[in-house]
Order: C-alpha cells, then structure tokens, then sequence
C-alpha cells in the first residue's frame, strides 16, 4: 500500500474521530472506549499493512 494511502486513511479516521468526539453528545467513558477501539484498530492495520502483523489476514468474518 502506498504511503500517502496510508497518510490520507490516518487523516480521515483522524478527523473522523474528532468529529464524534466534537460534535456527538455522549458520556466521557463511552468517548474513551470508542477512542481506545478506534486506536487499537489503527495500531493493528497499521501492522497489518507493513508486514508486521500478517496473521490477521487468515481471519475472515462470515
């Protein structure tokens, strides 16, 4: 995946969560637990892309 793919997906996801943490009236624990899952998320795609982490792609959903 080429790096400006990942700098633009990082930058929405980024925005995106800024958005709801902003503008999405909610509980300040609900906000940090969607804040952790949206990190761990990022963290492990991230792995995921650069090689780091190839045993994520054998799970499938379905």
């Amino acid at each position: 995946m080429p790096l400006i793919n990942l700098i633009i997906t990082l930058v929405v996801v980024g925005v995106g969560l800024w958005l709801i943490n902003d503008y999405i009236p909610m509980d300040g624990k609900i906000k940090r637990i969607l804040n952790i899952v949206v990190v761990i998320a990022v963290v492990l795609w991230l792995l995921t892309a650069f090689g780091l982490l190839s045993g994520l792609s054998a799970i499938t959903v379905g």
